[in-house]
Formats: structure tokens, sequence, C-alpha cells
């Protein structure tokens, strides 16, 4: 599989891009090689990693919780003093080597530090593959809030090694087709229709058309003035449906491609009341997701709450909540203004 070429950096696929990876190591002669991992990649990925490094540069393990409700400042703060005490100064790299939260949390840490240190993504869930790890943001999330604290930052390399998937379960798999489907629905209708009628999925061929896509739209739009918004849809709804739900001491959190999802539905129908998308393409978008996530009913006592972050959503402009909307597959419209009762209605259509 070749490689994608990005920005300004290079994302490599499978085995042999370790030895890109340990070349880039001896070129840039990196005084500390820094890995950030949580719990579960330090367990399941890292002893399948480390014997693919070849180095002799000193290394250096720095261990996080895992989970969303872990990626803050706080969690930041940790790791800064943790690369601080051991030794770490400009020369020094670091690896995120885990999910979404590991890449966004290890890039924002990494640019931060004395200004900015190089980083190499090694994302190691299907998420984290076709989204988190390429595009150049980073960050973390306020509270509940995601991703309200972040900027944009290009790591040096991405590395993406889909044997790692042999360690994450079906949840999360599902979590990560959550993004293939939006890139299905907004970009390339086939990639939808491929996960639709599910007839010989290749994941691998699904992950590289994922990354191939994200890299031509920030290609054409780095810091989302414009075709990048594309990459939102149901990331509007979808983020303070997951936010209301990390905050709700009473709920189950959902998974990030879970919430995403939801959204995507809500967002096709008010689509079809506002810009004429197909009803029978929001059923067949309904149909789709219903039949991978186990459904969440949206209670209707919640609904205030989740409006409530809704206006919180860091896309807004002068309070106004910016959704992408559209007219077909393959056919979108950026910045679409949805009044308060349609929202809630397509809460309803959701639970329907």
């Amino acid at each position: 599989m070749k490689t994608i070429e990005a920005v300004t950096y290079p994302v490599h696929f499978h085995s042999q891009s370790y030895q890109d990876l340990s070349n880039l190591i001896a070129k840039n002669n990196y005084s500390t090689i820094f890995i950030l991992v949580d719990e579960n990649t330090f367990e399941h990925c890292y002893p399948k990693f480390i014997p693919n490094l070849a180095t002799d540069k000193r290394i250096e393990v720095i261990e996080i919780e895992s989970g969303e409700i872990n990626k803050n400042i706080e969690t930041c703060i940790g790791v800064w003093n943790a690369i601080t005490e051991l030794g770490g100064d400009r020369k020094s790299v670091l690896i995120t080597l885990g999910g979404g939260v590991i890449t966004d949390l290890g890039g924002f840490v990494a640019s931060c530090f004395k200004r900015g240190i190089d980083f190499i993504n090694i994302p190691t869930t299907l998420l984290s593959m076709v989204d988190a790890s390429v595009g150049g943001k980073t960050g973390v999330d306020l509270g509940v809030l995601k991703n309200q604290i972040g900027l944009f930052a290009n790591p040096e390399m991405v590395l993406v090694d889909t044997s790692y998937l042999e360690t994450v379960n079906e949840r999360e798999i599902k979590s990560g087709t959550a993004e293939i489907i939006k890139y299905g629905i907004t970009y390339d209708v086939k990639l939808f229709n491929e996960i639709k009628n599910n007839k010989n999925l290749k994941i691998n061929d699904l992950i590289f058309r994922a990354v191939e896509i994200k890299n031509e739209v920030v290609l054409k739009d780095p810091k989302e003035k414009d075709l990048r918004k594309i990459l939102n849809f149901g990331h509007t709804l979808g983020h303070a449906i997951e936010s209301f739900y990390l905050e709700s001491e009473n709920k189950d959190n959902l998974t990030h491609g879970e919430a995403i999802a939801i959204g995507m539905v809500c967002e096709c129908f008010m689509s079809s009341k506002l810009l004429n998308f197909p009803k029978e393409k929001v059923a067949e978008v309904k149909e789709t997701i219903v039949s991978i996530y186990t459904k969440t009913i949206l209670l209707k006592e919640d609904f205030t709450a989740i409006m409530d972050l809704l206006k919180h959503d860091k896309k807004n402009v002068n309070g106004q909540v910016n959704f992408v909307l559209l007219n077909d597959y393959e056919d979108f419209k950026l910045d679409c203004k949805v009044p308060e009762e349609l929202i809630i209605e397509s809460m309803e259509y959701y639970n329907s």
C-alpha cells in the first residue's frame, strides 16, 4: 500500500513503515524518544511496537489513564512534568501510541512543550487511523466540552499498522466505522455503500481510502476555513450528545463514533427538511446506522441539556450554531443555520 503525502509529512502503511520510522529517528538525531501510551496500549501494543523500533537512542515511556474523561489539561500537565523530570529537551521526540485520546492529547503536549518538539503518530484504533492521527488537529477537552483547547500542528510522520486492530474490541471498531460512514456520505458514496451492503468488506482498503479522503480535504483547506468543514458532518450535534453522556453520572458513556452516528442520522433529517435531501436516503442512513450500533434512546427530558451543550460547540460563530447539511450524497452545504425546534425534531426522528 503506497505512502500518502500529507501537508508536511508522510502517512506510511503496514510493517515496512517501521524502517521509515527508524530512518527518520536516525536522520533527526533525537536526544530522547518519549512514547506516550495508556494502560491498554502499554499492555497490548507497546510489546508489539518496541521490537520494530531500531534505535540506540534513550527511550522513556509515559503512561496516562485511558478514556475521554482524561483528555484534559490536568493530564497534559502530568505529561509535561514527566517529560521535564526525565530530561526532555527541544531535540526530544514524542511518539503517540494509541487511539484518538492519545494522538489528540499527545500532539498538543508535544506542540506546546518548550514551544514545540517533534511528534510521530502511531494510531492503534480504527478511529485514530482514519481520523484523529491525520490532519494536524491537536487538543483536549475543557470539562465535557469537546476539543475546546488545542492548535493545528503536524506530526513528522504517521505510521498506520492495521495489525494493532487485533488488540481492540468490536465496539471500538464500530466507533471508527462511523468516521468512514461520514466520508462516504459527504465525499465518496462508494465507501458508504460498501459498509451498507457489507459484502466482502476489506477494512484495509476502507482505511486507506478514508485517510486519502481526509488528506485530500486537508490539503485544500488546512485551517478549516471552507471545505474542511465537511469533516464536521454529524459532529455538531454528535459532540453535544457525546458530552452529555460523558457528564451524566447515571448514564453509560457513548464512544465518539456512537455519538457521531446519532448526529449523522439527525443531520440527515435536518437536511431533508431544509435542503430537500431525499427522505428515502435519510431512512437508508438511519437503517444502516441502527443495524451497526446499539440504539441509544435520547430521552425527551435530556433534550434541553443537549441543546445547552450544543451552544458551546467550538465551530459556533456569534452564538450561532453552524451545521454541515446535505443536498444529496457527496453534495453538501456548509454553515447552515437550523431552528432549535428542528434540532429537537431530528432527535425525535432518531428515536422513532
